[in-house]
């Protein structure tokens, strides 16, 4: 390969192409969450940022014979910030399933059964040793409870006291549901318990209802006792804490084997299902006991049908974990769940080496009724999942971990963020797994048609009708979803580290921006601040570009002219930067002795002009000049990107 040197725009500027405008490329961009104590320019946590804290203690019983929930909880709620609290609000997700719903209407198509929702049976509250009556108002998934006594700032505390009960809803539950299995029903049970609200610097309470989009909550510990039939496996998040009343003395030295391998470890093989010593007791029910620190969310699911395997998980210092799977008879085999906890244990392995450390005692996947959901420490996926798809959805729900169980993103109002995080970092993982066997990732989330990425999120760019990345996540029609906060947010952070910062500038402050918000509650200008501060680029014209706008990118090589006319004098080479997008890109250079040379263009070729002439100094004649040959940038129309010198 043979070194080029470039000066630009030697021989003139000609005038800006009519859709694009220097100026409204490269403008100052205002972002939406302004600098201040709490959210620093650097994008980094704020020398007074704050942030509140939920604490809770549940005890759940399932009622198999009814499809019924009941429980009471206590939430101990810290008030850190420095606002007297009046109020506190609470979600109720499980009255999204009632037929008068906000979530009903907004989609009318989503859903044709219903439930009553979540009865709540007793609320109190308990402030300074005194336990009252509470007074609250319920407003679709909401409660507000006014406090007679406000909640002091910088440390105050109050506990709250709820009986509630609820109907399991079947398969139209979605991401919580129980459906039938040949040996048994499976019951997976998210979203059951009433949760804290997120008071935070940007919105005080965030009470946005829920219609489809996920979460927003508090960070806190959890002690949570689940009571099922005798013959029952509970898998819960966290760590379980009673096996010596729930497991029997073999599958406790199983698991024990477990966290010493490698390999995969049966704790309850298919041909111990339905058998009575396989259980700890033979009547009744048995209560199971997890706890989670450092969480938002918890979750189970239950059923007499459960295969159950485990293997160690190995992480950074010497760390480790416990990968496992629950799954039925339907999911067995090797094509299929039987290499779920290998999938789960390499994938949080991987993730965990490239950019923080897994955090919980174990990582559970669970084959049941409610497909493609993720949970702190625990998945629920597809029983008929299989092969490719099986390892594809296991690495993206785990890898939801990081994006938002542990960077905790608001998913209700910026979905782009957990989604579009997440499949950029599956993109890697397929790559590492068994030498790219499951890779190149191309399913729904990623590349909608199987192809270049690049040319993939083309028509998205010219479709009038798309929402832009930072649309409200309610706001993006179903048709949008996957294309705009999937793969769009995914495919920007893919340009950001492979085209315009570079793998080692922006693994730097990606990890970097981990490490500062572990646990906490960024929000979008917090990651657009964290990049350029320690990516070391002003990145404006990106963020205006692909995520405050569908702008498209068009660059076209126009012509070649040696310098008076003579090869030996060098050449000069016109590129036009047609549309509102711009991009680093690398220009190409073929001679006649089958020599070439590359040049790379910053994308502040862009910054005064729509066209550039570049001085070639060579001495060679040209045979042809290319823009992104390698065919990594969205340029929308690839025709104008070779020239041909000479015309052939």
């Amino acid at each position: 390969m043979l070194l080029a040197f470039v000066t630009l725009g030697l021989a003139g500027v000609a005038a800006p192409a009519a859709h694009y405008d220097p100026l409204q490329t490269f403008a100052p961009l205002t972002l939406p969450q302004p600098v201040n104590r709490y959210r620093s320019s650097n994008g980094a946590p704020g020398p007074d940022y704050w942030q509140n804290r939920a604490d809770y203690e549940l005890h759940a019983k399932l009622d198999t014979a009814l499809k019924q929930l009941s429980a009471t909880e206590v939430i101990t709620y810290t008030n850190h910030s420095p606002d007297t609290l009046t109020s506190l609000w609470i979600q109720l997700d499980q009255n999204t399933y009632r037929a008068d719903a906000r979530a009903a209407t907004a989609d009318e198509d989503r859903r044709k059964e219903f439930t009553d929702g979540l009865i709540l049976d007793d609320v109190a509250i308990e402030l300074q040793g005194r336990t009252t009556k509470a007074d609250y108002l319920v407003s679709d998934t909401r409660m507000q409870i006014r406090l007679a006594q406000p909640l002091r700032p910088a440390g105050g505390k109050i506990r709250v006291h709820i009986r509630y009960h609820y109907t399991i809803p079947g398969l139209f539950g979605g991401r919580t549901s129980w459906t039938t299995t040949k040996n048994g029903e499976i019951y997976d049970i998210a979203q059951w318990y009433p949760r804290m609200a997120v008071y935070d610097d940007l919105h005080g309470w965030d009470t946005l209802p829920y219609l489809a989009q996920e979460f927003y909550l508090e960070y806190g510990s959890f002690d949570y006792f689940v009571t099922v039939p005798w013959d029952m496996l509970v898998a819960g998040s966290g760590a379980l804490q009673n096996p010596e009343v729930v497991l029997t003395p073999t599958q406790r030295k199983r698991l024990e084997l477990a966290r010493a391998s490698d390999a995969t470890v049966s704790i309850r093989t298919a041909a111990e299902i339905g058998a009575a010593d396989s259980r700890p007791t033979h009547a009744g029910t048995s209560r199971w006991h997890f706890h989670m620190d450092n969480t938002r969310d918890v979750v189970f699911s239950a059923s007499r049908a459960f295969i159950w395997d485990a293997a160690r998980i190995r992480l950074p210092d010497n760390g480790s974990s416990l990968a496992m799977s629950f799954y039925p008879v339907e999911s067995a085999g090797e094509a299929a769940w039987g290499r779920s906890t290998e999938y789960l244990k390499h994938a949080v392995e991987e993730f965990s080496r490239r950019w923080f450390p897994y955090p919980y005692p174990a990582a559970v996947n669970v084959a049941g009724g409610s497909s493609g959901m993720e949970y702190p420490g625990v998945l629920f996926d597809g029983i008929e999942d299989k092969g490719k798809e099986l390892f594809w959805i296991t690495a993206h729900e785990i890898g939801h971990t990081w994006f938002p169980m542990v960077v905790g993103f608001n998913e209700r109002r910026n979905a782009w963020m957990d989604e579009g995080f997440n499949t950029f970092i599956d993109v890697y993982e397929s790559d590492a797994f068994s030498n790219g066997a499951f890779g190149p990732k191309r399913d729904a989330e990623y590349a909608p048609g199987g192809g270049n990425p690049v040319d993939e999120i083309l028509p998205i760019l010219a479709d009038p009708q798309a929402p832009v990345i930072m649309t409200r996540a309610d706001a993006i029609l179903e048709k949008y979803r996957h294309p705009v906060t999937y793969f769009k947010s995914a495919l920007g952070l893919i340009l950001l580290r492979e085209q315009i910062l570079g793998p080692e500038r922006f693994g730097w402050a990606f990890r970097r921006f981990i490490r500062d918000w572990a646990f906490k509650h960024p929000a979008p200008a917090d990651f657009f601040r964290a990049l350029e501060s320690e990516g070391g680029e002003d990145l404006s014209w990106f963020w205006r570009g692909w995520y405050f706008n569908n702008w498209t990118l068009d660059l076209a090589v126009k012509g070649v002219a040696y310098q008076d006319g003579d090869p030996g004098k060098g050449a000069l080479v016109t590129v036009e930067n047609l549309d509102p997008l711009v991009m680093p890109a690398v220009m190409q250079i073929d001679y006649k002795d089958g020599s070439r040379a590359r040049i790379a263009l910053p994308a502040e070729t862009w910054i005064l002009k729509a066209v550039a002439t570049l001085h070639i100094n060579s001495k060679q004649p040209i045979v042809s000049v290319s823009i992104d040959p390698d065919h990594v940038i969205p340029d929308k129309d690839r025709s104008n990107n070779v020239f041909l010198v000479g015309g052939k």
